[in-house]
């Protein structure tokens, strides 16, 4: 079957599509009905069918032969540690920890704070919750204690689970400093808090409050599964908000299960028993989705990487794990390879290393650009996928599925609306607009199993956040159009259009034309405000390792470039070099910071940038250089 036969199928008969999907889960019992509103109004997947997560990520796993396959591999070459858990293992071991937890009083619907980093407790911890049929929070470690406290308040945890520490490259992050200042602060206040000792960083545990994770285990008695509903949540995953209070993204149990194992063959084009990688955090959504559920739910061998692309110990290191592993999919962020793409630039380090065991490599979590996306590919000489999706979806949104059909690629675009995504992209008032217009990018409801059903404990914020831009829509906060052969090019976030002169102009497309110039690592273009114009395009630049370029000669050759292919409508005149950009830990640039900063508008930093001292640098080069606010 064709992509577009597939897509047409699951667009003209979306129940029987999802129907048809969830036979390739073993429900304990099957749904009622297919698609249905609950008492909100709200859209849900499989009302009456029961499951468990982890019970289909481990169990069935062991009870149709595959005990014995590698189920994660972790790899920290910040420690030097390296463990393989087949899923006989991995099945133990999260058994004996919900037990545990268990006999801390751990339930069905309670909900579990986990403050981790890379290791394997993390995803035990996380299996262990979904066995209880307990509600994971994974937070993102080394957050600060305000930003863990806040989680705390809205999620309520029965338990808090956190390592003694985590590492950064060579630096050791003293969790529990953070955690004890987080329950200080925090009005609610778990029964306790489960700490793993780590090696590196032993913790003094405060008696009455903490249990020491290792000696709870050597006690516990291993816990069965508990089934729960399929419209019942699997776990909450907090992601930025505009008012600087996180939304609490929740996941369902049965529709998550269904999307997970639909993306793994169709998008991904894996198999079970293949080796998948996801180079992301647990912390975020990618881990979530693609280093623990999806690939265990499918059968495959996922890889826990302790680590970063540049530095730990050099920027060879992806092709190391890749070739250790024989890893067949591999899934990061642009900003990882622009990373590697500055540290060398010709890719030399790769010929060290046979990467043949690869058949794609996709790209998400930050828009990639057109220069680093054919780098990739010709380093790598496999297809090249960029896939766009989002924490509320869970999965991808837009991808070549390459399980069904490789398309051609379009550098620039992250090809076409994946099965059940009914995307749009329409004028402001709503209007579908013609190929090749730009507009806002909506998903017309409902949304397919998987995306979020709504946010923990605040349905008014799930509608107003949403749901109200575009009625009948989920509005995605993004901009983008759709070519004539029906690919989506998605131009940024609906706040990264300026206005130049009255023309609506994309900074996305001139980052695009700044990032092809051969000297330029990264960069990000910006909108500041300007008095004749109304707002102005500044680009900051940084270059790759051992580029010697003046300012000035950049600059001119930017401009010609902007103008040759933007047009001197843009009116691109300007160019910053700077060492470092400001990009939360996943590697998102801070545009909207950065604009606030030229602007001399006040900003609150998010909780989940990688290293605020770039702030302060930033705010000072911009004033000596005379752009944006303090250019007077």
């Amino acid at each position: 079957m064709s992509y577009q036969e597939f897509y047409d199928k699951s667009m003209s008969s979306p129940e029987e599509f999802w129907k048809e999907q969830a036979e390739a889960i073993p429900w304990f019992e099957k749904p009622k009905t297919i698609l249905s509103k609950d008492e909100e109004g709200l859209y849900r997947w499989y009302e009456g069918g029961k499951l468990n997560t982890a019970y289909l990520a481990l169990d069935y796993h062991v009870e149709n032969g595959r005990g014995q396959q590698v189920a994660l591999y972790y790899d920290s070459p910040v420690t030097g540690a390296k463990q393989a858990f087949t899923y006989q293992q991995l099945l133990e071991e999260v058994s004996l920890f919900a037990g545990a937890l268990r006999a801390r009083g751990v339930e069905k619907g309670d909900r579990v704070i986990i403050y981790m980093p890379m290791i394997p407790q993390t995803v035990i911890a996380m299996l262990a919750c979904a066995r209880l049929g307990a509600i994971h929070s994974v937070v993102f470690g080394g957050f600060a204690p305000h930003e863990l406290a806040i989680r705390i308040d809205d999620a309520q945890p029965k338990y808090l689970l956190a390592a003694s520490c985590g590492i950064e490259i060579t630096k050791v992050i003293d969790y529990m400093t953070i955690v004890d200042a987080a329950l200080e602060e925090a009005e609610h206040k778990p029964e306790g808090c489960i700490v793993y000792q780590r090696p590196q960083l032993e913790a003094a545990l405060k008696e009455g409050r903490d249990y020491d994770w290792q000696d709870l285990v050597s006690r516990a008695e291993p816990a069965g599964y508990v089934p729960v509903e399929a419209t019942d949540p699997l776990y909450i995953l907090y992601t930025s908000g505009t008012t600087g209070r996180p939304k609490g993204v929740m996941r369902d149990n049965g529709g998550h299960a269904v999307a997970m194992k639909f993306s793994m063959e169709y998008v991904y084009g894996v198999k079970p028993g293949d080796v998948y990688w996801a180079a992301s955090d647990v912390g975020w959504v990618v881990g979530h989705s693609y280093i623990v559920y999806a690939p265990l739910i499918h059968g495959c061998s996922t890889i826990l990487y302790e680590g970063k692309p540049v530095k730990t110990p050099d920027a060879g290191a992806f092709w190391r794990v890749i070739e250790d592993y024989k890893v067949k999919v591999f899934f990061t962020a642009p900003t990882a390879f622009r990373a590697i793409k500055k540290e060398d630039s010709k890719g030399e380090l790769k010929k060290k290393y046979d990467t043949s065991s690869l058949d794609y490599l996709f790209l998400a979590g930050e828009r990639c650009d057109v220069a680093t996306l054919e780098w990739c590919g010709q380093l790598l000489g496999v297809p090249v996928i960029d896939h766009w999706w989002q924490t509320e979806s869970g999965w991808p949104m837009l991808a070549n599925m390459v399980g069904v059909e490789l398309l051609p690629i379009k550098p620039g675009s992250a090809a076409k609306p994946v099965c059940g995504y009914n995307l749009q992209v329409v004028s402001p008032d709503g209007e579908s607009l013609p190929a090749k217009q730009e507009g806002a990018v909506v998903i017309r409801l409902p949304l397919p199993p998987g995306c979020l059903p709504n946010l923990w404990n605040d349905t008014p914020r799930f509608l107003s956040s949403y749901m109200s831009s575009y009625p009948g829509f989920y509005f995605t906060g993004d901009g983008g159009y759709i070519d004539d052969d029906g690919y989506v090019f998605i131009t940024g976030r609906i706040d990264d259009i300026i206005n130049v002169a009255g023309h609506r102009l994309s900074t996305a497309k001139m980052e695009e034309v700044v990032a092809a110039h051969p000297a330029v690592a990264e960069c990000a273009v910006i909108g500041i405000e300007d008095q004749m114009k109304g707002q102005i395009p500044v680009g900051f630049v940084v270059l790759k390792g051992g580029v010697e370029k003046t300012e000035e000669e950049l600059e001119g050759e930017l401009i010609q470039m902007v103008r040759a292919k933007v047009g001197p409508v843009a009116s691109f005149k300007k160019v910053a070099i700077v060492q470092r950009l400001p990009k939360t830990r996943s590697g998102k640039i801070l545009r909207r910071i950065m604009r606030h900063i030229a602007d001399g508008k006040p900003f609150s930093p998010p909780s989940t940038i990688e290293d605020m001292t770039v702030l302060p640098e930033l705010e000072g080069l911009m004033k000596e250089k005379h752009i944006g606010h303090g250019a007077d």
